[in-house]
C-alpha cells in the first residue's frame, strides 16, 4: 500500500506543529533564569522572613525593586502564574496572597523550596539559581498587583514592565 506523498507531508508538519504548540503558547522561559539585581542593596546572606521591600522599610528602594520584580516575574513566573500576575488556572493567582509576615514567610519558603505534589515537581525551587534580593523583588512586584481582574488592567497597574506608572502604583499599593 503505497500512502500519497501529499497525506505523509501534511502528517509530518501536523504532528510538528503539534509537538512544538507547549513551546509557543507558553510564557517565559522553562527555565529558571537568573536575574540582574543591580541597584538594591545587599540584603545579606541570612534568609529575611518578612519582605524588606515595602514603602515602610525601604522607601528608597522600593521602584527600583518594583522594576526588578516586574521583569523577573515576567522571565520566571509568568509561564505558569499568568501575565500581569492574572493566572490562568494553571498555578494559584498570586495577587490573592497574603501582603504581610503570614503571606510573606509563604511566598519565600515556596520560590526557594518550589513545590512538589505525590513525587512531581509542581514549582521548581529558585533558590541558588535567584538571590534573595530577586525574590523579594517579586514578591514587591505581586503586592502592588490589584486583586481585582476590572482594576488589573487599569493604565499603570499592568504588566508591561516598560510602561508602569510607579507614582501611581505605589500611591495605590500597600
Amino acid at each position: 500500500m503505497k500512502i500519497p506523498k501529499v497525506f505523509l507531508a501534511a502528517t509530518i508538519i501536523t504532528l510538528g506543529l503539534i509537538s512544538l504548540a507547549p513551546v509557543s503558547f507558553s510564557h517565559g522561559d522553562v527555565q529558571p533564569q537568573a536575574v540582574d539585581i543591580t541597584g538594591l542593596k545587599e540584603l545579606g546572606k541570612e534568609w529575611l522572613e518578612e519582605n524588606p521591600y515595602t514603602k515602610e522599610k525601604t522607601p528608597d528602594q522600593i521602584k527600583r525593586a518594583i522594576e526588578i520584580g516586574c521583569t523577573a516575574y515576567n522571565q520566571n513566573c509568568a509561564r505558569c502564574h499568568g501575565l500581569g500576575v492574572i493566572s490562568g488556572g494553571t498555578a494559584p493567582d498570586l495577587r490573592y496572597l497574603e501582603k504581610d509576615s503570614e503571606g510573606d514567610a509563604w511566598y519565600i519558603s515556596r520560590i526557594r523550596k518550589g513545590y512538589h505534589q505525590n513525587g512531581l515537581t509542581k514549582m521548581p525551587g529558585f533558590e541558588g539559581i535567584m538571590a534573595q534580593e530577586a525574590m523579594w523583588s517579586i514578591r514587591a512586584y505581586i503586592n502592588i498587583r490589584p486583586e481585582d481582574d476590572d482594576e488589573a488592567v487599569v493604565k499603570g497597574t499592568g504588566n508591561n514592565c516598560q510602561t508602569l506608572d510607579y507614582d501611581k502604583v505605589l500611591k495605590v499599593s500597600n
